[in-house]
């Protein structure tokens, strides 16, 4: 009889939920991550008196009533709205694209004018596909014309998009932008969930109160001595990069990263929000984090003179860097699922998260996964 009953490989919110489930059914648990804390990318770092989200803004959000009393019964959630805004050449824009939008866009007053607007530029689109003989929009670009036209297209997808994937619009697939939100009514809320908000005191303490009383080890790479981790569990539950659990036999997946340039600013107040997006292709940075504002609402702000930002810059993944989230390209899809049958082969190894999964993500989906799981 081995030690544990799983072993589980990545104490992100994947690992950390499955070991609390676990536990929960009276399962022996060790969790073992190759970097010094806990959290995965949901790991914060207390600067200031800010809880600063050192891999990248995280925005718990959903409509199942379970998964959100499930976190919530761990640690209480404040009432965070996500209301990001966009800056394109010093003008402010609110997203996502609803009658703010249209009205900064065009300065139209009602939701028939900004139809009307829309409309217009949409079949100047319809037009020029229908010509080339196209039924289908073929790349991100056309269907982002097809879904807002020319005029909201170029100055805030465009240029956030080709940095954000390190590719043209023209050379990504349509699918990455069907579901862009568009409304016809002055709503700066950007997710349509029932439920949103981000743990008071930062997602620490959520990680910490689903390993509550488990057994974890940091600083342990799985890969640099696998022989003695899988020796000591019945089963394993791997969260990592899949191509490298198979030791790149297929070749290797595309994975983007994203890198930080931190500030702490001794000013109270620097953007106004949490998040704001630079969507011109000659600013380098994606956007601008100002963490404060997660948790921190009206004056609130004032009451701590220092705030801490974060400028984001997308880059291609390569080896040492951590893996953010998969390119899921036709060519990448395709081996993606040669590694996932794979996988269905490990009798003894469940795969989960995005990068195991090689599947993008929320944080909610991956909750209402493990909570699913017969464990």
């Amino acid at each position: 009889m081995k030690q544990y009953d799983f072993l589980i490989v990545g104490a992100g919110l994947f690992g950390s939920v499955f070991a609390h489930q676990a536990r929960q059914a009276g399962k022996r648990c060790l969790v073992i991550d190759k970097r010094p804390h806990l959290g995965g990318n949901l790991y914060c770092e207390n600067i200031a008196g800010i809880n600063v989200h050192k891999y990248g803004a995280h925005i718990f959000h959903t409509s199942n009533a379970e998964v959100w009393n499930f976190v919530n019964n761990i640690v209480p959630f404040n009432h965070y709205i996500n209301s990001p805004v966009a800056n394109y050449q010093g003008r402010l824009y609110n997203l996502p694209f609803n009658m703010n939008t249209f009205h900064q866009m065009w300065g139209v007053l009602t939701p028939d004018e900004a139809r009307r607007e829309i409309e217009q530029q949409r079949s100047e689109v319809l037009k020029r596909l229908n010509q080339e003989g196209k039924t289908e929009p073929a790349n991100l670009e056309e269907q982002a014309l097809l879904l807002v036209g020319k005029d909201i297209y170029e100055r805030l997808i465009k240029g956030y998009t080709e940095k954000q994937w390190g590719r043209k619009c023209t050379e990504l697939p349509p699918f990455i932008i069907k579901r862009l939100p568009v409304r016809f009514v002055f709503d700066n809320n950007y997710f349509n969930d029932t439920f949103q908000g981000i743990p008071i005191g930062g997602y620490n303490k959520l990680i910490d109160g689903l390993l509550d009383g488990i057994e974890t080890r940091l600083n342990a790479d799985f890969f640099a001595d696998r022989s003695h981790w899988e020796s000591l569990a019945e089963k394993i539950v791997f969260t990592g990069q899949i191509d490298q659990y198979f030791d790149f036999c297929y070749g290797s997946l595309e994975y983007r990263t994203v890198s930080f340039e931190e500030q702490t600013l001794p000013q109270a107040n620097f953007q106004g929000n949490a998040v704001v997006n630079y969507t011109e292709a000659d600013i380098p940075y994606t956007r601008i984090i100002e963490h404060k504002h997660f948790e921190m609402f009206g004056d609130e702000v004032y009451d701590n003179p220092q705030t801490v930002i974060s400028r984001e810059f997308s880059t291609t993944w390569q080896k040492g860097k951590e893996p953010y989230y998969p390119v899921n390209n036709e060519q990448n899809n395709r081996l993606a699922e040669k590694y996932r049958e794979l996988g269905k082969a490990q009798k003894n190894v469940i795969f989960g998260g995005r990068l195991a999964e090689y599947k993008y993500y929320d944080m909610a989906p991956i909750v209402e996964q493990v909570l699913k799981m017969k464990i």
